[in-house]
């Protein structure tokens, strides 16, 4: 007979395969440990906040979680309608819960779908909550009592009630930009929503005015056809690129399956790599906006922000890879700004949470503020800190394959990496080479997938791509 699996939260909380592991009794078990946690932490009295995104059953699993908290006596506000992840968590701040679940795998496959923990301050859920939460399911799962009630009958019982969180959410992002000056500025933007849960919130919040709005795939589609998945980096961004490199257009947008992360093209059809856009986003704040503060990356994000950071006389945090770690570091440093590799940015003032619509509502603000198209703006951050090239390549590996994979990196010692002098290593998120110059070649696993990720920033691209190589060599695999 074969063990069910144990369910484990990564980088961002729960994922699995829908109907293998990703099963209504495995959510309901999820749920009633973390109403155990709530209870136990004594945050079930404000309640909880449930959402979800456009993925297939998102909306049923979302009501299995709410049947849950409600037989175990939290009130439940369930959402109306799909919703990007920053709207349900701002929404757990709005209305004072004391935590939130957000259904959604984010950017995975179309097969996948996921249980994110949001806690009362509307952030990614830390280890330490996850892993409490992590711990009791195997009891819950054991006893074969989680108790749930029929959503109708909760719903009529006062005890799940339904909210709309969108007009709110979008005057919150309008205490940061200039909405006026955006709809009055004419631009011509395409949005690629990649049939995920943030359609329609940035046409929403920037049309009525001069500028118009271009939407593509801004309808629910669980398959997302086209994509291998909802994520916003170029090999899925082909479409707009191709539309947007035939003229007409200022800039390209784009949000993932939940809409908490976020790609740029610019005006010529290229795609802005978000190292390159979180490095135009902090130079926005520095130079034009005048704020200062602290800086929070990732180890995988861009070391552009560094030397702005020098410049501007803004410290710099860096953090293993994940918002559980990005944001806590935030909150704990009133960090002006937070950015992953991944896409995905946070604001002071907001959220400690990743979030793609304002990432791209803030893009148009630095565009409108400076009348400058993507290019020009990138153009400001090299004129300050010099070309920085990057990419990375994602390997499909097999549980199994891990050990010997991390022996190999881990007893590797090259001397040098693309042509330059490795200066150090250290294993923070992954096994990294820090060569000379401060330029770096990063390989670690991913959180959320199983794959394994390959990561380099060089003075060019060539040497990108070499150093993409040679860490393939180094972990003995390939493409």
């Amino acid at each position: 007979m074969t063990s069910t699996p144990p369910i484990v939260f990564g980088t961002d909380g729960w994922r699995g395969v829908i109907a293998d592991d990703f099963t209504f009794e495995n959510v309901r078990a999820v749920t009633q440990a973390m109403a155990q946690w709530m209870k136990r932490e004594g945050h079930a009295e404000q309640g909880v906040v449930i959402g979800y995104d456009t993925r297939f059953l998102s909306g049923s699993f979302a009501g299995a979680a709410a049947e849950v908290m409600a037989a175990n006596g939290i009130k439940v506000a369930l959402s109306s309608a799909f919703l990007p992840t920053p709207a349900l968590s701002f929404a757990v701040r709005e209305r004072g819960a004391g935590a939130g679940i957000m259904i959604t795998a984010s950017h995975n496959p179309a097969r996948w779908n996921g249980f994110k923990v949001k806690p009362w301050y509307g952030g990614s859920a830390p280890t330490e909550v996850t892993a409490a939460i992590e711990s009791a399911i195997p009891a819950v799962q054991a006893s074969g009592r989680t108790p749930y009630a029929p959503l109708g009958e909760l719903e009529a019982q006062g005890a799940v009630e339904r909210f709309d969180v969108r007009a709110s959410y979008l005057r919150a992002c309008a205490n940061f930009v200039d909405l006026e000056r955006i709809k009055a500025a004419g631009f011509h933007v395409l949005i690629d929503s990649m049939f995920g849960a943030a359609q329609g919130w940035i046409a929403k919040a920037i049309l009525g005015g001069a500028t118009t709005v271009q939407e593509l795939h801004g309808e629910r589609n669980p398959s997302f056809p086209g994509l291998r998945a909802p994520e916003p980096i170029a090999p899925n961004l082909t479409e707009p690129m191709g539309l947007i490199a035939n003229g007409g257009f200022d800039c390209g947008l784009s949000t993932d399956g939940d809409g908490d992360r976020f790609g740029l093209i610019d005006e010529r059809g290229r795609f802005v790599t978000q190292l390159q856009t979180f490095a135009l986003l902090v130079h926005y704040f520095l130079e034009v906006r005048g704020e200062r503060g602290a800086i929070v990356r990732s180890v995988t994000m861009t070391r552009m922000v560094d030397r702005l950071g020098e410049l501007y006389g803004c410290p710099v945090h860096e953090t293993r890879v994940g918002f559980k770690y990005l944001g806590p570091k935030m909150m704990e440093t009133d960090a002006m700004i937070a950015g992953e590799e991944s896409g995905g940015s946070a604001f002071r003032g907001h959220i400690p949470e990743r979030d793609g619509v304002l990432s791209g509502l803030l893009v148009l603000d630095a565009m409108a503020k400076t009348e400058k198209r993507p290019s020009e703006l990138l153009a400001d951050v090299y004129a300050r800190v010099g070309p920085h090239e990057y990419d990375r390549i994602d390997v499909t590996v097999r549980p199994e394959e891990r050990a010997a994979i991390e022996a190999r990196v881990g007893g590797a010692h090259p001397a040098q990496i693309a042509g330059l002098t490795v200066t150090g290593t250290d294993q923070l998120d992954g096994y990294r080479f820090t060569l000379e110059g401060g330029w770096w070649l990063l390989i670690r696993f991913s959180g959320t997938e199983p794959l394994m990720r390959i990561y380099a920033e060089m003075p060019s691209m060539a040497q990108v791509e070499q150093a993409l190589a040679e860490g393939q060599a180094l972990a003995g695999v390939s493409l």
